[in-house]
């Protein structure tokens, strides 16, 4: 049954890191085999609770993320359940071949939390903005990857994470975002959310974006548009049959991501979509460039990351909808 969000007058704003830290805590109450390790960065990641919490099964690596990766791997191998903690663009560029080699090739049950993904990390600038995760993971066998929209979301992915067998990609945000999701709205790994119903065309959305999607919607509907919102969490595997079945409902796709345009969330829809039932579709991403510094709700305007370039994307969409053309 579809999860529907109504957006209040005035949103919470809380940090997706905090859900990851905080589910840490609580998995480690119910499992022993819970350890965490994290790359000199436990306040960043905020799993700094776990270790206040258990610091015998915490382990402070260090600057030396491939390290760590390995480190992991043999704790899994050994039957522990390892949460590595690092921003995502080390854990998922710099560590690149560890991921792929040690813990993907032999399916090892490693979870790895990469923080500070996207444009939103702000001043930090390029060389921490992560924007290329989802195309390098995904395309990884045997990997798992989630970009929850906010606390409750990251909470509970970090939960089926942990539940799953198998090596998990958690993508999470440094920033404060809007809290659009309750604590008992439904999350499954492996299925998307419908957030808001709609016959006209589909936005589907994953991380901050959900929000940004949720809030074109609302402006899309003063003009007698009723576009689907579709919370896309998981990215691998993907949610073929509500694609596919959004695809055919409502004839046009708009995807939104704070990530680059190649091989991201859009890419996939893109490559389950052109297989079943093509459409046509419209991309809102980072368009293969790097970030710079700068503020965060600055960057997230200047690279076209805001409810209104997802609207911008509806527009053309239905034009060649009306058109025919796909």
């Amino acid at each position: 049954m579809a999860a529907t969000i109504t957006l209040p007058g005035k949103v919470e704003m809380k940090k997706t890191r905090e859900g990851f830290g905080r589910a840490l805590v609580d998995l480690g109450e119910r499992d022993p085999r819970i350890v965490v390790l994290v790359g000199d960065l436990a306040e960043s990641t905020m799993v700094n609770f776990f270790a206040e919490r258990f610091p015998d099964r915490f382990i402070e690596v260090g600057i030396a993320e491939q390290n760590m990766t390995g480190i992991a791997a043999g704790l899994a191998a050994m039957g522990k359940i390892p949460f590595f903690a690092t921003y995502g663009a080390f854990a998922s560029c710099r560590a690149a071949d560890q991921v792929r080699v040690t813990v993907a090739y032999t399916n090892l049950n490693v979870k790895i939390g990469g923080a500070h993904g996207g444009i939103s990390v702000g001043p930090d600038g390029a060389t921490h903005q992560a924007m290329e995760e989802i195309s390098i993971i995904r395309s990884i066998p045997n990997m798992t990857m989630i970009v929850p929209c906010d606390y409750w979301e990251t909470y509970k992915a970090t939960v089926a994470a942990a539940k799953h067998v198998g090596p998990v990609y958690l993508r999470f945000g440094r920033e404060d975002v809007p809290v659009v999701t309750a604590e008992d709205t439904p999350f499954t790994l492996g299925k998307g959310e419908v957030f808001a119903e709609g016959r006209d065309l589909t936005i589907v959305a994953c991380g901050v974006m959900v929000y940004e999607a949720l809030r074109a919607r609302e402006t899309l509907a003063e003009s007698g548009v009723a576009a689907r919102v579709v919370d896309l969490h998981t990215l691998k595997p993907l949610d073929r049959e509500l694609l596919e079945r959004c695809a055919r409902e409502t004839g046009a796709l708009v995807t939104a991501e704070e990530h680059q345009v190649n091989g991201g969330l859009g890419g996939a829809v893109a490559e389950v979509i052109v297989r079943s039932h093509p459409v046509p579709m419209e991309f809102v991403a980072v368009m293969d460039r790097f970030g710079q510094s700068g503020k965060p709700a600055e960057l997230m305007d200047a690279f076209g990351l805001r409810a209104r370039d997802i609207v911008a994307a509806a527009r053309k969409v239905l034009d060649r909808k009306a058109r025919g053309r796909a």
